[in-house]
């Protein structure tokens, strides 16, 4: 194992639970990384924000805007916008049925290209998705930074419509951590 990494040890301990889940892609799991529990706390959401920041100027450095599928990673990407100074896109589950009626919430340009930020990826769905959404407004989507990839297939389902996964953590590297 590497270094002691302090806000690895921090997710295990805050957002790591165990028992029986139903995950988002249908399967179950023994454990759960609670995204709520990281994404609203200040002192974990301003590191995760300035690794994801990092993490775009590295892997996806002509990115213009970030994207976040709603609910879950919207405070990532508003917490890397406000470290990176690159603007951020909502990508909605549907459009909603007032006002603009958009599925996809912020300004851009055709042709630009897009990094999308999200939280857990088991299956990628969420991102794939996302990335459809994006694909079809006109936008360029080619790297995706998640804060814990639970090694469940996503990252190749996401290489499969040429999109790269840039996790922050693994999930075996924090399960290692467990106490």
């Amino acid at each position: 194992m590497s270094a002691p990494d302090p806000l690895a040890a921090a997710l295990v301990e805050h957002a790591y639970l165990e028992g029986d889940f139903l995950l988002r892609s249908g399967k179950r799991s023994r454990y759960y990384l609670d995204k709520y529990r990281f994404e609203t706390r200040p002192e974990l959401l301003r590191p995760i924000g300035e690794r994801i920041a990092a993490n775009v100027r590295e892997h996806a450095p002509d990115a213009t805007r970030l994207a976040a599928p709603a609910l879950g990673a919207v405070a990532l990407a508003a917490a890397a916008s406000l470290e990176s100074g690159l603007p951020f896109l909502i990508v909605r589950d549907a459009a909603k049925e007032y006002g603009t009626a958009n599925r996809l919430e912020g300004l851009y340009e055709d042709g630009e290209c897009v990094c999308l930020i999200e939280d857990v990826v088991t299956s990628g769905g969420a991102l794939l998705e996302s990335v459809a959404v994006l694909r079809d407004a006109g936008l360029v989507v080619h790297t995706a930074v998640c804060v814990v990839d639970r090694e469940e297939g996503g990252a190749d389902a996401l290489a499969r419509h040429a999109v790269r996964l840039r996790p922050l953590f693994r999930a075996g590297e924090l399960l290692a951590r467990r106490k």
